[in-house]
């Protein structure tokens, strides 16, 4: 891949990943121009997304991006807050995050999954107007509902080791899908 290659994928937009009956449905904060160029999410060598599931038992193996395609077998699937893709996420604007939520919000109304992570703190605050957010479960619901906030796995959120990345994700499956 060229750097003319990447700079044609700003502006993409990823096709949402998604199944019946999901207990999971994980939420980026929108498409890096890697995974845009790909076609595949959190495809950038360094996010530690893919990692962190296998970490945290909600896959049996590592798998590579390329296989998204097999999560909604596993129980999640994926989407993102806002869907342009750009080179970092604070290139997109407060108005793009809070359309985004709305979009989010029909997103889990017609797909009904048990819980909705949306990986990054200050992206759920803006995009759902809760600047009291941490990490973790919230009170809010979508319907039925439930929302978790994760860590960004991005390799920029230098803030979470991939252990405590991964320790923050079991939690969640812990609650999606039971104890180990």
């Amino acid at each position: 891949m060229t750097p003319e290659q990447l700079a044609a994928a700003r502006d993409r937009t990823l096709t949402d990943i998604v199944g019946p009956q999901l207990r999971v449905l994980f939420c980026g904060i929108n498409p890096g121009l890697m995974s845009a160029w790909t076609g595949h999410h959190f495809a950038r060598p360094g996010n530690r997304f893919w990692p962190a599931l296998h970490a945290s038992g909600f896959t049996p193996r590592r798998f590579a991006p390329a296989e998204q395609q097999e999560v909604p077998a596993l129980g999640f699937g994926i989407t993102n807050v806002a869907g342009r893709a750009t080179a970092r996420a604070d290139e997109l604007t407060r108005d793009e995050l809070i359309a985004g939520g709305k979009r989010l919000t029909v997103t889990v109304e017609t797909s009904k999954p048990r819980w909705l992570a949306v990986l990054g703190v200050g992206a759920y605050r803006v995009a759902f107007d809760h600047r009291l957010a941490r990490i973790g479960p919230q009170q809010r619901t979508i319907g039925d509902t439930r929302i978790w906030v994760l860590p960004s796995p991005s390799g920029l959120n230098a803030h979470w080791s991939p252990a405590t990345l991964a320790e923050e994700f079991g939690r969640l499956r812990a609650a999606a899908y039971g104890p180990a």
